[in-house]
């Protein structure tokens, strides 16, 4: 009621003077005088400044030598007033003379706004339909009056008023003004609840998206008074009651009162919250003979005895849906029917799979892609032109084209066909940055800083292809790498890619030697059912391993043996294969389902190292609400040599950093002390977790800042007991005078006690901080230490950005 008496006060003020500004270009009412009709020997036009008379005489339906009459004289003045292009039209016939006078509608010189401050004038000008060289007309200017207004009260200012004014300028000119007063924001006094029992006031105000106003909110939307969020809130408590099993639950009112001093509203929701039901018998019919009901049943996810749930009843009938499209039938319709027994506060359920209409696919048309090419969009899809419309396949094709990660939104929308068994698809896109321009700087508790700048275009010429090059320089690595993707090989759906890289690692701080690797790839993906794919990979590369000379001196003795006899060039040859499932709903940003990887690889094929490589990785995802994720991921690895040949240091597992968070690179597993020195050896296994839960910020979307907890568990170790062996010194207290030698001139080799190898556990936990902020994504990590070894490496604090363009 009170945005009815606003929004009309507001619009009554702004018309009146509109009409009162306008009474100068407003002549009489028009009219059409003629008495008696004849035959039209001439058309005469008057008034007219700028609009030639043969354009107004197009406009008529009567022409030289028709017969006119005072019914196609008023048709004719119909014809001309739909033009918008004259403000009064009076037509008369006098003698064989047909003369129409016209007044015709000014040109808008300028659209201007004042006394708009909350909202700028940009946005505005793209609300309103008047524009700068078109035509006035009070309707329109009317119109947008009423737009004004209902952006304004969609912001909160509910008392907003809009008065629009013209100035003449010569040549039939004017300039266009909206006078604005804003008015004070409508703020929410209070929330209130009445007729709630089963859950509280605090917890039904978290359910609702309107919310009270307070100092610290200057941020929140939600805190301002808004009609149309009230409607919102009812339908948000009604998913909120009917998914605990209140399956009577209404809301009886939503009523928004002004206070007396007009400060803000209170908003009350009356609800009727009625009993708590659970599922009573569940029950799948259906006479289409392909489908086996018993079976059906056993996929649908309720079972008797459980709280009455409408998010499992839309589970259940999708999936029906799909295991009647999956068995052949493109076209289903499941009704669930519903029996309730009040006695036993039970819901019996029914679902119907009945054959619904045969519809056809009759078009598939792309819009929104200004960069993507149609049949990068297209190849994504499980329907083509001609096949029987299946939604299951649709839905699917929707998650597969947001899986390409180039469109911020994806949407496909059924629209009538040829026939009434046709229909057409619409898959409206909206494009996103797809190049990224990066910045990563990482930072440790011993002053280690990494700069990474890159250059990736995932949709390379709009085709889909990916092309990356990266350049990393800091303390510890150098790197440049650069790769290409084709997705869609020969047009199948067969992935093929190369990489060409350099890496230079300097870990002479974390274990004493420095890596050099130089090399190349080739690899192709491919798929092995609906949501897996297979993968292989050749690699050719040469790694060089080195030491200062003086590290590994006897007399100076700073380094120990075990590190020392990696040094060596050496080639690796290596082939490798790969599996992945993944039932995500998201590719992107995941709230349900899990994914399962699996890798290997063989080192040997030639070249001068040998061993087997396997690492895996799986995740879970579980969302409660939009806010909170959960999350369960994991991975793990062990990398054992063959033929004799050991795991080389460079070869082994590092972890730490990114990949375990709290802890620097290379910050946990095997560790060299001898001499005192705390060098990071790798690991031939190790075990990974993580449990991260999303969390909300209460800040505005708009200004992109999440934020989540996490906890990081692990373990990393077991080298081979050659890499534990050290050379028995003749005299330990003087290692000038050597090592001992066995009778064949070998040196004597013992287990090294300073070398710690364990698989103990580690864990860290902390809260991530994401950032969409102007200059690109931003990420901050705080971590504290739960479970540690003396030896590790830890670390606090680390941030990455990016900027996209």
């Amino acid at each position: 009621m009170h945005r009815t008496r606003a929004r009309s006060a507001a619009l009554a003020t702004g018309l009146a003077l509109l009409l009162g500004s306008t009474a100068l270009v407003a002549p009489d009412p028009a009219t059409a005088q003629v008495q008696q009709g004849g035959v039209v020997k001439r058309i005469i036009v008057k008034g007219n400044e700028r609009i030639e008379p043969s354009t107004v005489i197009s406009y008529l339906p009567i022409q030289v030598g028709d017969t006119v009459d005072s019914a196609k004289a008023d048709l004719a003045l119909k014809a001309l007033f739909r033009t918008d292009l004259f403000s009064d039209v009076k037509i008369d016939y006098q003698d064989g003379d047909l003369i129409v006078t016209i007044v015709e509608n000014p040109i808008i010189n300028r659209v201007l706004f004042e006394g708009n401050s909350s909202l700028k004038e940009d946005k505005l000008k793209d609300e309103v339909s008047v524009r700068p060289r078109g035509i006035f007309t009070r309707a329109k200017v009317q119109s947008d009056v009423a737009r004004i207004l209902e952006l304004y009260r969609r912001s909160g200012r509910i008392s907003a008023t809009v008065t629009p004014q013209i100035v003449e300028l010569p040549q039939k000119r004017v300039d266009l003004i909206f006078k604005i007063d804003e008015g004070p924001k409508s703020g929410i006094l209070r929330v209130n609840f009445l007729g709630n029992k089963a859950f509280s006031d605090n917890d039904l105000r978290g359910v609702v998206v309107t919310e009270q106003s307070h100092w610290y909110k200057f941020f929140s939307s939600n805190a301002n008074y808004d009609p149309d969020r009230l409607e919102y809130d009812k339908e948000q408590l009604r998913k909120f009651y009917r998914n605990r099993g209140y399956y009577d639950f209404r809301v009886i009112s939503a009523v928004a009162e002004l206070a007396p001093d007009k400060n803000g509203f209170v908003v009350t929701y009356t609800v009727d919250e009625g009993p708590e039901y659970k599922f009573g018998k569940i029950t799948v019919e259906t006479e289409l003979q392909k489908l086996n009901p018993s079976i059906l049943q056993a996929l649908v996810p309720i079972h008797t005895g459980e709280i009455y749930q409408d998010k499992k009843l839309e589970d259940s009938t999708d999936a029906l849906t799909f295991a009647a499209g999956a068995a052949g039938f493109a076209f289903v319709d499941v009704r669930p029917r519903f029996t309730r027994h009040p006695e036993t506060k039970t819901v019996d359920v029914i679902f119907d799979v009945k054959e619904g209409p045969r519809v056809y696919i009759d078009r598939i048309d792309i819009v929104g892609n200004t960069q993507t090419l149609d049949y990068v969009i297209r190849r994504e899809m499980n329907v083509v032109e001609g096949d029987a419309y299946n939604r299951a396949l649709v839905d699917r094709s929707k998650q597969q084209i947001k899986a390409l990660g180039f469109f911020k939104d994806v949407d496909i929308t059924e629209t009538p066909g040829s026939a009434p068994d046709r229909t057409d698809l619409q898959v409206k896109v909206t494009e996103q940055p797809t190049g990224e321009l990066s910045f990563s700087a990482g930072y440790s508790s011993v002053d280690q800083l990494v700069l990474d700048v890159g250059f990736a275009q995932h949709n390379f010429r709009g085709r889909g292809q990916d092309l990356r090059a990266r350049a990393s320089w800091g303390s510890i690595s150098k790197q440049v790498d650069l790769s290409f993707t084709e997705p869609r090989f020969g047009g199948r759906d067969l992935g093929l890619g190369t990489d060409i890289f350099y890496y230079d690692y300097d870990l002479s701080q974390f274990s004493a030697y420095r890596s050099k690797s130089i090399g190349a790839n080739v690899r192709v993906s491919f798929p092995m059912s609906l949501n897996s794919r297979g993968s292989a990979v050749y690699t050719l590369r040469n790694d060089d391993v080195s030491l200062d000379s003086s590290l590994c001196d006897p007399s100076q003795a700073l380094v120990s043996f075990s590190i020392c006899a990696e040094r060596g060039s050496f080639i690796t040859s290596l082939a490798g294969y790969g599996w992945r499932l993944d039932r995500r709903n998201d590719a992107i940003n995941p709230s349900r389902g899990f994914f399962v990887s699996i890798n290997q690889d063989f080192a040997g094929l030639g070249g001068d190292v040998k061993y087997v490589r396997t690492e895996g990785e799986t995740g879970w995802y579980h969302g409660f609400n939009k806010d909170f994720i959960l999350s369960v991921t994991g991975q793990a690895g062990f990398v054992g040599g063959w033929g004799g040949d050991h795991v080389r240091i460079n070869d082994r597992f590092y972890k730490g950093g990114n990949d375990f968070r709290g802890f620097q690179t290379a910050g946990i597993g095997p560790r060299d002390l001898t001499f005192g020195r705390s060098d990071s050896l790798g690991g031939k296994a190790y075990a990974i977790g993580s449990i991260e839960l999303t969390i909300p910020t209460y800040l505005p979307e708009q200004y992109g800042i999440k934020a989540a907890l996490f906890t990081d568990f692990g373990t990393l170790g077991l080298l081979d007991p050659i890499d534990k062996l050290t050379p028995v010194p003749v005299n330990p207290s003087d290692l000038t005078q050597g090592f001992q030698k066995d009778a064949n001139g070998n040196f004597i080799l013992a287990p090294n006690p300073d070398i710690k190898d364990d698989l103990s556990l580690r864990a860290s936990a902390g809260i991530s901080i994401f950032w969409k902020s102007p200059m690109g994504p931003l990420r901050f990590d705080l971590s504290g230490i739960l479970a540690k070894q003396p030896y590790d490496k830890t670390e606090t604090f680390r941030f990455s950005t990016a900027t996209r363009f």
